[in-house]
């Protein structure tokens, strides 16, 4: 039996020219193919976030988040570029993010992973109002809250998650990856 996520869109409509919906398997392929493009970028720019799925690593397993509805695509009605971005909204902790916030608190929480833009639409702030779409477009009923978190080593990301609201919870160190990991969390 597949679960899909105990949520509804109340509104689509994200600027303009941007609407947002909820992925279905026919959307695998261009969800898989921007997250990669978004990688190469992240690389490209000296990041090594996402660097795992440029192996054919994926944490998340997008798949299978796009079977149980836990993927929201962004389609522009002005082009024909399949997707403009994408957001992974999880409405229960992955076992990522019970490593990164531990085993405990999670009630009221839903996990933001994954926010990807295809450079198309870059330098037009998509990345600030899929942010804001995830807070008001969309509901998970009981859930009062939206937690991610991002590479330390990243200023940009770091700055983005604040200058959108979002608190800084503190950092997870996980020693497999050497890596450093900022939390952030917004209450809705």
């Amino acid at each position: 039996m597949i679960n899909f996520s105990p949520s509804f869109i109340t509104d689509e409509h994200v600027t303009d020219d941007i609407v947002a919906f909820q992925a279905r398997e026919a959307d695998t392929e261009d969800v898989l193919s921007l997250l990669i493009q978004t990688a190469e970028w992240f690389k490209r720019n000296g990041s090594t976030q996402w660097s795992g799925l440029l192996q054919g690593e994926d944490s998340h397993n997008t798949q299978d988040a796009i079977v149980r509805g836990h993927v929201y695509g962004f389609r522009s009605r002005r082009h024909s570029d399949p997707l403009a971005g994408m957001v992974m909204l999880l409405p229960q902790p992955s076992a990522w993010d019970r490593e990164l916030w531990g085993e405990e608190g999670h009630d009221g929480a839903v996990y933001l992973h994954r926010l990807a833009i295809s450079r198309a639409f870059s330098g037009l702030q998509l990345g600030e109002h899929m942010m804001k779409w995830a807070e008001r477009g969309i509901r998970f009923p009981g859930q009062d809250r939206i937690r991610l978190d991002c590479i330390r080593s990243n200023p940009f990301l770091n700055n983005f998650y604040q200058r959108m609201g979002y608190t800084y919870i503190g950092e997870s160190y996980i020693a497999a990856l050497a890596t450093g990991f900022s939390k952030f969390e917004k209450l809705l």
